[in-house]
């Protein structure tokens, strides 16, 4: 699958370098962008961390606001960032141009519903094309850790819940952690998979935490001054919960005074860097 560089800059002594391709699961082309620590250029392989972002974000958000890399060149491992949905002439999007629906919001599920299911497979993408693609043209090894924010803390979350054996860990800014009872979830899950909620709960952390066999570490952080989590489309208690009822490794940290931006994960960053290298380690 050929790959096209669109940019290449250093920084912390490694390469931010953004890509398109074609994607044969997403029926479009597709841009991603990846950290590679200094340590790729001495011919050495490093794990990866997939950050996944949040609604109306591209790949570009989190690597140019997060402030990442410097931990990353110190811990030596890439980070991948993915679009958050499909693009391109042809790709659905919703008809009111909301910014929770459609373009800059795949929710990271596979759509079942005409017209979404022609190019919305952001689940397919994200758990097998993306990563094959990445460890067949980049020096990385196959171990794999998934983070993310709001709607990408989401992705993260129930990708590794219904992934573990993909993942050493993972970790998330501010998820939307029960979508099938949030009004974000519930406008996505009901346009993306249709009205049966069952088919809801395959894409749901809490559903899933509660009867999960294989646990992995996972850390979230989440600020007390997030509109969204105090207008309750993120329902952390939920997910704390759901990991009690199953004795689920899960740490949620309450930050005092922090909201929903970029300021809240540029400040955190590097203890979930610190937290996948770890795992990595075991």
């Amino acid at each position: 699958m050929p790959l096209e560089n669109i940019s290449c800059n250093k920084s912390a002594g490694g390469w931010h370098k953004q890509y398109t391709h074609r994607s044969e699961v997403l029926n479009c082309d597709m841009r991603f962008a990846i950290y590679l620590p200094p340590q790729c250029a001495a011919g050495k392989k490093v794990p990866v961390i997939y950050w996944l972002s949040g609604l109306t974000c591209t790949d570009e958000n989190f690597m140019q606001k997060a402030g990442a890399q410097r931990m990353a060149a110190e811990l030596g491992v890439a980070i991948v960032a993915p679009d958050t949905s499909p693009r391109g002439d042809g790709v659905a999007d919703d008809p009111q141009g909301a910014y929770d629906f459609g373009l800059g919001a795949g929710f990271y599920v596979n759509a079942t519903e005409a017209p979404w299911n022609r190019h919305y497979q952001m689940y397919d993408y994200i758990v097998n094309e993306l990563p094959t693609l990445i460890e067949a043209h980049f020096p990385v090894t196959e171990q794999r850790a998934i983070t993310g924010h709001s709607m990408g803390g989401h992705g993260a979350l129930m990708i590794a819940l219904r992934n573990p054996e993909r993942y050493s860990s993972a970790s998330a800014f501010s998820p939307i952690t029960n979508p099938m009872n949030s009004a974000w979830g519930q406008k996505a899950f009901t346009g993306y998979l249709g009205s049966n909620t069952k088919n809801w709960k395959q894409y749901d952390s809490s559903e899933l935490m509660r009867i999960a066999e294989i646990k992995l570490p996972m850390l979230v952080d989440q600020g007390t001054h997030d509109n969204f989590y105090n207008d309750g489309q993120l329902r952390t208690e939920t997910l704390v919960a759901a990991a009690e009822a199953n004795d689920y490794p899960l740490e949620v940290r309450m930050q005092d005074g922090y909201d929903h931006s970029y300021y809240f994960m540029a400040s955190f960053i590097d203890d979930h860097l610190r937290f996948h290298v770890e795992n990595f380690n075991k």
